[in-house]
């Protein structure tokens, strides 16, 4: 399998925690989708990462879909419950995490695309969508609480998609100053962030 990405794109990192986790062979393959060569389109017509090309040439897109495909190659490790409630909850809280890495994504390009003048950027814009992320990094520290996992006692995709979702506003947004004002959850991200999957793909 070939994953095309980039190593600080959160979604990315997501997709490739899930694959250390799983113990799942692939090249990494990094691509640049704002450069003007970019070949992105040739695998994923929307011009987006990640984008997992299996051995057979046909492309998989979004990294919800990726992981849910991922997890089901083994069911050693299982990072999404199968059904029921349980597999709900954990979904709900990666599009809770997920919801943080849109609105930052949107934030910073907003705030610094190439293809804007500064008279067209809108501060307003930019305000409206940290607001979501702050909103978001409260009711997940609520959510979490003093437990060890987002969902219990069982490490899975939910604390995959917090952390990499974290880890990347303490890449692009230090100023944001998360950690201060939530320090349970900067501490259980901090902790959680020593494994091994998250610290061989920590943002450089």
């Amino acid at each position: 399998m070939k994953l095309i990405g980039s190593v600080t794109s959160p979604y990315v990192r997501k997709v490739r925690v899930v694959m250390l986790e799983k113990r799942l062979d692939y090249t990494l393959m990094t691509e640049d989708v704002w450069a003007a060569d970019t070949g992105i389109k040739a695998a994923n017509p929307l011009g987006k990462i990640p984008c997992l090309v299996l051995d057979g040439g046909e492309a998989m897109f979004d990294s919800r879909v990726i992981v849910e495909y991922l997890d089901g190659l083994s069911p050693v490790g299982r990072l999404i419950p199968q059904s029921g409630r349980e597999r709900a909850e954990v979904k709900t809280w990666e599009a809770l995490a997920d919801g943080i890495m849109d609105a930052s994504i949107l934030a910073r390009l907003e705030a610094g695309w190439a293809g804007r003048a500064d008279s067209e950027r809108s501060q307003a814009w930019i305000d409206r969508q940290l607001g979501k992320v702050e909103s978001a990094i409260e009711a997940i520290a609520q959510g979490l609480a003093e437990k060890p996992f987002c969902c219990g006692k069982t490490f899975s995709l939910a604390d995959i998609a917090v952390v990499s979702a974290l880890g990347y506003l303490d890449f692009r947004f230090p100023s944001l100053g998360w950690r201060d004002r939530s320090p349970r959850l900067a501490a259980w991200q901090s902790a959680l962030a020593t494994r091994s999957s998250f610290a061989a793909t920590n943002h450089s």
